[in-house]
């Protein structure tokens, strides 16, 4: 299995505070990979890191074999990473249509029709409201589209931050459907950071788990097992 993304020994401070502690992470190609953790332990910060939002006291960051420690945000989007970050960053007073397409213009992407109608199909919702404000829509509704907004860059890793978080459950089936038909038919890597643990189970083929900006435990989905959870994961 060819790895996607790889973080080494990778450690971060804020305000002279450490948040990260030697961090290692891989993310393989076609594989849903789940960064989990109580809240505070570093996980959104580890997903900042990748995309060069923070700037790192040490380690490395490569993707697809090359380091991009020293890439700016840009860069790194241009190279194939997509980040959809918590809380979704719509702009609320712009179209759906202006939100969808302004990830793949700043970065000067054609928009291949028959790709877009792919990401309609995973989100027919987004279709249907183009022109309407984007702050107009439901949190879940935001949700999708920023999920397709960062899928118009044609992404070959995308990054998910807690994209569950406040959404009705009928549209969590549906970011779940999407999700494995990114992973299964367009070979996406997809690292996910995520609280609802089922969504995890389901979905996840690794996870690893952070605990005080330390990795604690890590290794294929069907090994997370009870003891792991309560020790970790159960508030």
């Amino acid at each position: 299995m060819n790895s996607s993304l790889e973080i080494s020994n990778l450690s971060l401070s804020i305000g002279g505070s450490a948040i990260l502690r030697g961090v290692d992470l891989t993310i393989h190609t076609q594989t849903v990979s789940c960064l989990m953790g109580r809240n505070g332990v570093g996980k959104s910060t580890t997903l900042k890191a990748i995309m060069g939002l923070l700037p790192l006291d040490s380690g490395t960051v490569k993707f697809e074999g090359q380091d991009i420690s020293r890439l700016s945000t840009a860069q790194r989007a241009c190279a194939g990473i997509a980040y959809v970050p918590q809380g979704r960053d719509i702009f609320p007073h712009l179209t759906v249509e202006e939100n969808l397409f302004i990830g793949a213009r700043a970065q000067g992407i054609a928009t291949d029709p028959d790709y877009l109608d792919q990401v309609y199909t995973l989100f027919p919702i987004i279709r249907e409201f183009l022109k309407r404000k984007g702050g107009m829509l439901s949190g879940g509704q935001q949700q999708q589209l920023a999920i397709a907004r960062s899928l118009l860059t044609r992404p070959k890793l995308l990054i998910l931050d807690e994209p569950t978080e406040g959404i009705q459950p009928n549209i969590i089936d549906q970011i779940g459907d999407a999700i494995r038909i990114l992973r299964n038919q367009l070979g996406m890597g997809i690292l996910l950071v995520e609280q609802y643990l089922d969504f995890c189970k389901e979905l996840g083929d690794e996870f690893t788990i952070l605990e005080r900006g330390s990795v604690s435990a890590a290794g294929p989905m069907e090994s997370l097992s009870e003891k792991i959870v309560k020790k970790f994961l159960t508030v």
